[in-house]
């Protein structure tokens, strides 16, 4: 990855955020069809969901096949990271989330996405 940089537009739609299998070498992006992992003590479950060390714990938290897509949206965009959420409402949520504090108001048209 250390080359990505220099990679056209083209090449980071098809490898970016990817490494090849370190075991069988396989470049094919593998799709982890599974919902739950396996963690090898309570050590380490507990540090996954306090968020003190990465990696997978729940699909819907961290999945790797995700991962790669958000690594590859924010390289063919020229960003830091990028974010998959599974619908436009909670885009919609995380949006006004990321704008807004504590005591703000948000005034919007009942329209700006499917009656939200």
């Amino acid at each position: 990855m250390s080359d990505q940089n220099t990679w056209s537009f083209e090449t980071k739609q098809i490898h970016a955020g990817q490494q090849p299998d370190p075991v069988t070498g396989s470049r094919a992006l593998p799709i982890h069809q599974t919902t739950a992992y396996v963690f090898e003590n309570t050590e380490q479950a507990a540090n996954r969901f306090a968020l003190a060390e990465l990696g997978p714990i729940y699909t819907r938290i961290t999945n790797p096949t995700q991962e790669v897509a958000e690594n590859r949206i924010a390289a063919l965009e020229g960003g830091v990271a990028a974010l998959l959420l599974s619908s436009g409402q909670a885009a919609t949520t995380y949006s006004v989330l990321n704008i807004a504090n504590s005591g703000d108001h948000i005034v919007s048209s009942s329209s700006i996405y499917s009656g939200t």
